[in-house]
């Protein structure tokens, strides 16, 4: 998780406190309405006494949070990134939408109807707030699968139907040890009963004391051939403070160290030829690849090197802008599976139809999508990171199946 500088921070609850004044001003409006003074005096009090609890709370773990325990930082700064946001955003729509109604008068006409404005302000505020506590509270954790068919006349008639299952970004540290949360993924994902199941990226969050216990859930993932994964960018540890560059690695090698444990192949730079009936298809895995400021670690040719005369090749890689840099016209690779994104947590989606501001950044950031002859999927992600929520865009166990059209 990135860290912000105490200046960031001060900005940000500067923000914060001019967002909440010109709140309350509008919120003066409605309680001006209320004849008992005390019911008027407790509503302004509580206002205030939030805001400066929010923000002198948010100030002061940012100047001790050096002192505190690591396990414990995590979660009191994803607590706090929830509290803020569900209290700023709600609060800002208000302050907007109140503001265009009075000052523009655009839905009434008679000026005897602005008493009706403050209501529908308070509306446009407390509908943002309820979509945002549904997504820490009831979305975060409520798993969904996507189902995807591709069908290929490279594929071998052999793995025709082959189901694999795409799981990425899972960021266990942000489960705070509640196993029993991602134990209902577990069940969804054998259900499906799939050949392959491939994590693309991301298991924690910076530590390797984030997997501690996690080998118990992992380990009841049943895949009929085999599992494999690869490693994202916050898996090499880069976005935290180490005392030694032997410490450093000390974390890297007990995350590598931690696929054995459950039983997935891990795949650095590095691919393996699946055979059936004489036929063949090619799993190959790069280390994170990530345009600056992420690091690339990753090297495909050197990943490829070893089937490079099997025709049929999927792809793990972490960031999906390696898909459109270093993999379509470039080599022959069929399928891409990538993660990353996370949709940003927070996405518009309707049928065929989704937005989330994620796009303006990365150009393939939720889903499937084709060039010629080749595929890149992006997984949403089945953790979080930061904010603790999902808003319009739950958490996804991908499930691929290859047809072939021999």
């Amino acid at each position: 998780m990135r860290s912000f500088s105490l200046f960031t921070i001060i900005l940000l609850c500067i923000a914060i406190l001019l967002v909440d004044i010109l709140a309350f001003y509008w919120l003066q409006s409605i309680t001006i309405l209320i004849d008992l003074s005390l019911l008027k005096t407790s509503i302004h009090f509580i206002f205030w006494l939030f805001t400066i609890g929010l923000i002198t709370s948010i100030i002061v773990l940012k100047v001790t949070l050096d002192d505190i325990n690591p396990i414990r930082k995590q979660l009191l700064i994803s607590k706090f990134y929830g509290l803020a946001i569900s209290s700023f955003v709600p609060k800002l729509i208000f302050v907007i939408i109140i503001s265009i109604l009075y000052f523009t008068n655009y839905l009434f006409s008679k000026n005897e109807s602005l008493i009706i404005v403050p209501f529908v302000g308070l509306l446009s505020g407390f509908l943002p707030f309820f979509i945002i506590i549904h997504g820490i509270f009831k979305a975060v954790y409520k798993f969904k699968i996507y189902h995807h068919s591709i069908n290929s006349n490279m594929l071998p008639k052999s793995f025709d139907g082959l189901k694999i299952v795409q799981l990425s970004d899972l960021h266990l540290g942000s489960f705070n040890y509640a196993y029993h949360k991602l134990e209902r993924a577990v069940k969804k994902i054998n259900y499906l009963q799939p050949d392959y199941i491939v994590i693309t990226g991301d298991l924690v969050n910076n530590y390797a004391w984030e997997l501690r216990g996690w080998e118990k859930v992992f380990n009841k993932l049943i895949a009929k051939k085999e599992k494999y994964a690869v490693l994202g960018n916050h898996d090499y540890g880069d976005y935290s403070k180490w005392e030694s560059i032997e410490a450093k690695q000390d974390n890297f090698e007990a995350i590598k160290h931690f696929f054995k444990t459950i039983d997935f192949k891990l795949l650095l730079n590095q691919s393996e030829a699946i055979s059936e009936n004489n036929e063949q298809i090619a799993v190959v895995g790069v280390e994170n690849w990530g345009k600056p400021p992420f690091k690339q670690y990753g090297d495909l040719q050197k990943a490829v090197a070893d089937v490079k005369t099997i025709p049929f090749k999927i792809l793990l890689s972490h960031d999906p802008t390696h898909w459109a840099e270093e993999v379509i016209d470039k080599t022959d690779i069929y399928l891409t599976l990538a993660g990353h994104t996370h949709g940003m947590q927070a996405a518009f989606q309707y049928k065929n139809l989704q937005w989330s501001p994620i796009k303006y950044k990365f150009k393939h950031w939720a889903g499937l999508y084709k060039h010629n002859q080749q595929y890149l999927y992006v997984n949403r992600g089945l953790g979080w990171l930061g904010f603790p929520a999902r808003i319009g865009m739950r958490p996804e166990i991908t499930l691929i199946e290859l047809k072939t059209n021999r």
